[in-house]
């Protein structure tokens, strides 16, 4: 393998063959770095804008709505 990044199609073809499946190296055990999830209750209309918003930054609504927290905490009015 080299270092030059794979294309989608090659990674599949990749990890398609078991012996390429086997993990290297020692099990790393990571830290959870989310805690507790907060149930919120919005609007279908602030749904659907905060779902167009999260796609057109690529992101998940989750990680769209932490990222506007975090900037609002550091940011406050």
């Amino acid at each position: 393998m080299t270092d030059t990044p794979m294309t989608p199609d090659e990674e599949q073809a990749f990890y398609a063959n078991p012996e390429n499946q086997e993990p290297q190296g020692p099990p790393r055990r990571r830290k959870p770095r989310l805690s507790a999830m907060v149930p919120v209750r919005l609007s279908p209309e602030l749904l659907d804008e905060i779902r167009q918003r999260a796609e057109a930054d690529d992101r998940s609504v989750s990680s769209w709505i932490r990222r506007v927290v975090e900037h609002e905490l550091h940011h406050p009015a």
